[in-house]
């Protein structure tokens, strides 16, 4: 996936990544010779990190996804699909329903969707639950991949 796309995932690369390499396609956007490029590579940390996937429903109750933590940041993006990436965090939603969202492959401000229910999700001690049945949150049978950051590493945490 690329963070600055709408699109929806990529094909597979040349070679799968292992514990110290990582492949790129040879094209113009990540890999043509003589550019230089930057790569950010995330791994799971128990009690801190989680990347993961889930499935849409397509119903208000939404799906729940377990990350083991409250999740202090999640980003996440339809790849079945095209659609804007979409950030919420603990911060600028410290209770629930969640309603601050930003688009980071976008220059738009933040976007607040008080009362609409467009974009809601909760977000649990122990993971985020998708409260929209918006296609590019929460499609019947939609792919979603997430990235979720723990508001405390777990030897730290406190129940809420």
């Amino acid at each position: 996936m690329l963070l600055n796309s709408i699109n929806g995932a990529l094909a597979a690369a040349p070679s799968a990544p292992t514990s110290s390499v990582f492949y790129v396609w040879d094209n113009v956007g990540t890999g043509q010779a003589g550019n230089n490029y930057v790569a950010y590579c995330f791994a799971p940390v128990d009690g801190y990190s989680s990347f993961g996937s889930y499935t849409g429903n397509g119903s208000a109750d939404g799906p729940f996804v377990y990350t083991g933590f409250r999740p202090a940041l999640i980003l996440y993006k339809r790849t079945d699909s095209t659609g804007y990436w979409r950030l919420m965090d603990s911060t600028r939603d410290p209770d629930n329903v969640a309603h601050h969202l930003l688009f980071p492959n976008t220059s738009d401000s933040e976007t607040t969707t008080i009362g609409s229910n467009q974009y809601d999700v909760d977000i649990l001690s122990n993971g985020f639950k998708i409260r929209t049945t918006l296609a590019s949150s929460n499609a019947s049978g939609g792919t979603y991949i997430y990235y979720a950051v723990a508001e405390s590493p777990f030897q730290y945490a406190r129940a809420r």
